[in-house]
C-alpha cells in the first residue's frame, strides 16, 4: 500500500521532495500558497556547488566537504554534509538531463566559477539566473507527475497547523486562500519545505511570502529549533523599495572588487586584509568587514573592470537588474553596497535523515537547520534544498509509520498577530540581530518582544534567546562583548524548545563523523 506524503511548500526543496516521493510510488499532495514560479528559489542568482573538476584544479567532493565544514565553523553535521557533497556531481548532471541550461565550457563540460570561501572553481551557473533555470526545469518535471495523477496540487492554500495523535503527525490542516475554507489533509507523513524566517525581519533579500509562520506554528506545537541565531548577512545588497536587492556573489567571482575611499584614494580593503581570497572570503567575514568600514566611508562594489564578454555571457541578469532597479550601468560605475539579511542557517531541528522529533514529520530546505552550521557557503543553498528534499522524501517513504489517519486530537489553531505588532517585531529584530550583537541590545529586544502576542513573536523570542545564550562569536553570530570563539562550551548546536509555557535553550553536541 502506497503512502500519502503531504509536502508544504513548492520551492526547490518541495519540488525535489515531490519528484522523489512520486517516483517511488507515493501519493503526493503538494501544498503552496503561491505558484512555484513565485518561490524564493527562483531568485537564486549565483549558482550551485559541485566538485566536477572541469577546470583541472584537482577538485573533489572531499574538498567541497572540507570547505563547507570550515565555513560552518564546525556546527554542521559532518555526515549530512558528506552525503550532500558526494551527491552533488550526480545531481548537477541530473539537472542537465532535466533541461537546465547551465553555462558550458566547451561542448560537454559544465562551466564553473569561483565563489566565496572556496579556492577551487566549483559553482555551476546559468548566467546570473541559476535559480530560475533550475526551477523552470523542476516545475515542468513535477507537472508531468501531476498529469499522470501521481502528484495532487493544492494551490493557493496556506498551512494552518498539524494533525497530531500524541507525538505522531498524521497530516495537517490547510486553508484555501480564495474561499477561506479550512481543509483537513490526512497523511502518512508531512514534509515542511517553506523557506526561511524572513517575516521576522521584513526587510531582507528574500521573498515576502516566506513569512516564517509555518516554522512558528511548529515551534508552538513543540518542534525544536536549532542554531536560529545563525542568520547570514549577504555582504553586497542595496536598498530597493522596502527590501534589499541582492548583488550576487557571482559579481565578485567574476572579478568585482570592494573598495572604500581612504585619503582620497580607492582602498581595496578586502584584498589588503585577506590577500589569499580577497573579495571572496566567506560571507560572514566579508559582511563584517563591510559593516566596519561603512562606519567611516561608503563601500562600493566595482565591476567596471569585468569584460563585456563576461557580463554578456555570465552576468547579464545582474547587469539588467542594476540598470532597471538602480539605474546603474555596472560597466561604467560602481554600486554602493551594504550587508543585508539573506539566509537563515538555523531553523527546524532535523537529523541527518531530515526527521524532526515529531514522528512522521520532516523538513527540508532553508526552513530547517542542516548543512550550513554557523555560515553558509554561497552555492550550497540550491544544492542543500535539492539534496535535502530528496533525502526527506526517501526517509518519509521508508520510515514513516503507518498510523490510523482518523486518529487526531482536537486541533488547536494558532493565535494571530496584529499587523502593527508584526511591524514592531520587524523593527526590534532588525535592531537587535544585526551583523554585530551585544547583551544589552538583545535583552532590550527580549523585553519588547515578550509583550507581543502571536506565533511570530514567539519565534522571534526563540531567536533572541538563542543569540543571548551563545556567549561567543562564531560564523554569522558575532558578539562584540564576546569577540572570541569558545569551543569548550559552544562548539555545539543551540536548541530552543517551547513547552507550552516558556522557551528553554540548551546546547547539544554536533554529531561525530562516522
Amino acid at each position: 500500500m502506497s503512502k500519502t506524503i503531504i509536502i508544504i511548500g513548492a520551492g526547490l526543496a518541495g519540488l525535489s521532495a515531490a519528484l522523489q516521493a512520486a517516483e517511488n510510488g507515493c501519493n503526493v499532495k503538494l501544498v503552496s500558497s503561491l505558484p512555484s514560479e513565485r518561490a524564493q528559489s527562483v531568485m537564486a542568482e549565483g549558482g550551485i556547488n559541485t566538485a566536477l573538476n572541469t577546470k583541472d584544479e584537482n577538485d573533489s567532493p572531499e574538498e567541497h566537504f572540507t570547505d563547507t565544514i570550515k565555513a560552518a565553523c564546525g556546527l554542521a553535521d559532518p555526515n549530512a554534509v558528506w552525503g550532500m557533497t558526494q551527491a552533488a556531481p550526480e545531481l548537477v548532471h541530473w539537472l542537465l538531463k532535466l533541461g537546465v541550461k547551465f553555462n558550458m565550457s566547451g561542448y560537454d563540460d559544465v562551466d564553473l566559477r569561483n565563489f566565496g570561501g572556496q579556492k577551487k572553481k566549483r559553482t555551476a551557473f546559468a548566467q546570473s539566473d541559476t535559480g530560475k533555470q533550475i526551477m523552470t526545469a523542476m516545475i515542468d518535471a513535477v507537472r508531468r507527475k501531476e498529469a499522470s495523477g501521481m502528484v495532487e496540487r493544492f494551490s493557493h492554500h496556506s498551512f494552518l497547523t498539524l494533525r497530531l495523535c500524541g507525538n505522531i503527525c498524521c497530516g495537517c490542516v490547510i486553508r484555501d486562500e480564495y474561499s477561506q475554507e479550512t481543509v483537513e489533509l490526512p497523511g502518512d507523513a508531512v514534509i515542511v519545505a517553506t523557506g526561511g524566517m524572513h517575516g521576522l525581519f521584513g526587510n531582507t533579500t528574500g521573498s515576502l511570502s516566506n513569512t516564517g509562520e509555518v516554522t512558528a506554528e511548529l515551534f508552538r506545537l513543540g518542534v525544536p529549533l536549532a542554531n536560529s541565531e545563525m542568520i547570514q548577512y549577504h555582504p553586497t545588497t542595496v536598498k530597493c523599495g522596502g527590501k534589499r536587492m541582492l548583488i550576487s556573489e557571482a559579481a565578485r567571482g567574476e572579478g568585482g572588487r570592494l573598495f572604500a575611499m581612504k585619503d582620497g584614494k580607492q582602498w581595496y580593503f578586502m584584498e589588503e586584509k585577506y590577500p589569499e581570497l580577497g573579495n571572496l572570503m566567506p560571507r560572514d567575514i566579508t559582511a563584517r568587514e563591510i559593516w566596519k568600514v561603512s562606519h567611516e566611508s561608503e563601500v562600493f562594489l566595482d565591476m567596471t573592470e569585468i569584460s563585456e564578454e563576461i557580463i554578456s555571457n555570465k552576468l547579464s541578469g545582474l547587469a539588467d537588474d542594476c540598470m532597471t532597479y538602480l539605474h546603474k550601468d555596472i560597466r561604467k560605475e560602481p554600486v554602493s553596497v551594504l550587508p543585508g539579511i539573506h539566509y537563515f542557517m538555523g531553523g527546524i531541528l532535523v537529523d541527518e535523515q531530515h526527521r524532526t522529533p515529531i514522528q512522521n514529520l520532516y523538513a527540508a530546505g532553508e526552513c530547517c537547520a542542516q548543512y550550513h552550521g554557523a555560515n553558509r557557503l554561497g552555492g550550497n543553498s540550491l544544492l542543500g534544498a535539492l539534496y535535502g528534499g530528496r533525502v526527506a522524501a526517501k526517509s518519509a517513504r521508508e520510515q514513516a509509520d503507518v498510523v490510523d489517519l482518523s486518529c487526531a486530537t482536537q486541533i488547536d489553531f494558532p493565535p494571530t498577530s496584529q499587523i502593527s505588532e508584526i511591524k514592531q517585531l520587524n523593527k526590534v529584530m532588525q535592531d537587535t540581530m544585526g551583523v554585530v550583537r551585544n547583551e544589552n541590545t538583545l535583552l532590550n529586544g527580549i523585553q519588547t518582544v515578550q509583550a507581543l502576542t502571536g506565533n511570530l513573536p514567539l519565534l522571534g523570542m526563540a531567536v533572541l534567546k538563542s543569540a543571548l545564550a551563545r556567549k561567543e562569536s562564531r560564523g554569522a553570530h558575532w558578539r562584540e562583548d564576546y569577540p572570541k570563539s569558545n569551543d569548550d562550551d559552544y562548539l555545539k548546536t543551540t536548541v530552543a524548545r517551547f513547552d507550552g509555557k516558556q522557551i528553554q535553550i540548551s546546547f547539544v553536541p554536533v554529531p561525530e563523523r562516522r
